[in-house]
């Protein structure tokens, strides 16, 4: 007798086109305009690997500031994932409406977190199926690397100071002033700052970056 597959759980990742001047501008002053979009790219790939690896469910990659990048399409034919432009708005609009598409619980996740895993991803799936409303993996920094939602709650994204150090804080608020079940996950590092990018030296993956 075989057992039923398990709730599909989509898997939204947003991310910035890898163009010198416009995709991790913070790592700029380390490594150089082009140097922080060739490493944009990789984080892109590497996500997006991960993701489809899971197996949790549909994959899209929606993109900004359009999906006309190469790099974008050849990712999509290679992985046969989704690719969707990011609309207009602030993070959360964005997140929210990537998650809202999805039509199905979904992880909605961004590029900047190379420690996120395919056993991340399968947890954090997992915790949607068993019934929590909502699942997040914070960040060390004080926001978070995913966000889960069994069905579009747009109240964990509405006045939320997006970049800051109370991301997570304010979201875990907002979760309980609705009466979410929040599922949380220990937190994970990402890569934002110059400083962020000694975790990345021994990777073999990004070790051309060093």
């Amino acid at each position: 007798m075989s057992r039923a597959s398990p709730e599909p759980v989509a898997i939204a990742i947003l991310a910035r086109a890898p163009v010198a001047g416009f995709a991790k501008t913070r790592l700029i002053p380390e490594l150089g305009a082009h140097g922080a979009a060739v490493l944009q790219e990789a984080l892109t790939e590497h996500t997006a690997r991960k993701a489809v690896a899971a197996a949790t469910g549909p994959v899209t990659l929606w993109g900004t500031p359009d999906i006309t990048h190469a790099s974008f399409r050849a990712l999509a034919t290679a992985l046969r994932i989704g690719l969707c432009r990011q609309p207009d708005g602030d993070l959360g609009a964005r997140m929210m409406a990537a998650g809202r598409a999805a039509g199905r619980p979904v992880l909605v996740i961004g590029t900047d977190c190379p420690a996120l895993t395919v056993a991340h991803l399968t947890d954090a799936a997992q915790a949607l199926r068993a019934g929590s409303e909502a699942c997040a993996i914070p960040a060390e920094d004080g926001g978070y690397v995913l966000i889960g939602m069994r069905t579009p709650q747009p109240a964990l994204f509405e006045g939320i100071a997006w970049g800051g150090p109370s991301v997570m804080a304010a979201t875990r608020a907002r979760a309980a002033r609705a009466k979410l079940t929040l599922r949380e996950f220990p937190a994970l590092w990402d890569i934002d700052r110059p400083a962020d990018l000694e975790r990345l030296r021994g990777s073999e993956e990004f070790a051309r970056f060093f």
